[in-house]
């Protein structure tokens, strides 16, 4: 059997997003962590977060105004300045070829060894029902990821940009309904993380998500030490890993 265990720091990583904040709840200590060896970060938020409010007097255009920029600041907070939306509209998101396919396009551009998204099989849990759009957005990564960012014939469109092919080598899905594996946190990157989310005010109001985030990294710990990973913190995902880096693949391999 080949070796499928985990690249501890990968070069860079696409952290592919529904809404703003998800991103950071979905990954951000383990983000931070990445980061803080290295790794570059780049975020795709799907859509612009329009539907998140019940203030009455607030329109979705401010409130879209407002969700870019905290997402902007959040993802400073974890060492990235690179945030593409495609602006689809909070709540309508279904999983069609079109979104597939400008995902495609953000993979073919940056060239991630790793993709973060959510489990798309993760629908529900005792007080909670996972939102449409985690879904949607899930499914349509994995079918950018493979094969319409990694294949030629099938986005000739991006070919025509100038893009070419892409093979992601991991993917982390979070969110996970059988977590795979853990990646071990320091105290620096879980403060990063809840630093993080308090960039997103519009979202948290005057909810402190410190307790709950610390709670759910503390549980992923206790999942990790199962496992043999010593640590007080940890972010659970299930893991896909596609195919070795460069420098493992046979001399004679056949390219794909």
């Amino acid at each position: 059997m080949p070796d499928i265990s985990p690249n501890p720091q990968p070069k860079r990583v696409l952290v592919v997003a529904p809404h703003p904040d998800d991103g950071e709840f979905m990954a951000g200590g383990t983000i931070a962590h990445w980061q803080a060896g290295g790794a570059s970060i780049h975020y795709l938020l799907v859509t612009d977060g329009i539907g998140g409010s019940r203030d009455p007097n607030q329109t979705q255009e401010q409130l879209a105004n407002v969700r870019r920029e905290e997402q902007r600041n959040a993802a400073r907070v974890l060492g990235s300045n690179d945030v593409t939306f495609l602006g689809y509209h909070d709540g309508r998101v279904e999983p069609t070829f079109e979104l597939r396919l400008a995902i495609a396009r953000v993979i073919r551009r940056v060239r991630p060894d790793v993709v973060i998204t959510q489990d798309p099989y993760f629908r529900y849990g005792p007080t909670y029902i996972n939102h449409p759009d985690h879904r949607a957005v899930a499914d349509a990564t994995l079918a950018a990821i493979m094969p319409t960012a990694n294949t030629l014939l099938s986005a000739p469109e991006l070919n025509a940009e100038g893009l070419a092919p892409h093979d992601v080598t991991e993917v982390y899905l979070s969110a996970a309904v059988t977590p795979t594996v853990w990646v071990p946190l320091t105290q620096q990157d879980v403060d990063r993380k809840i630093e993080s989310l308090r960039a997103h005010a519009s979202q948290m109001g005057g909810w402190d998500p410190e307790p709950m985030v610390r709670e759910w990294m503390a549980r992923a710990a206790e999942q990790a030490r199962e496992h043999g990973i010593e640590c007080e913190f940890a972010e659970a995902f299930a893991y896909v890993r596609l195919n070795a880096p460069e420098e493992e693949q046979p001399a004679n391999a056949e390219p794909t």
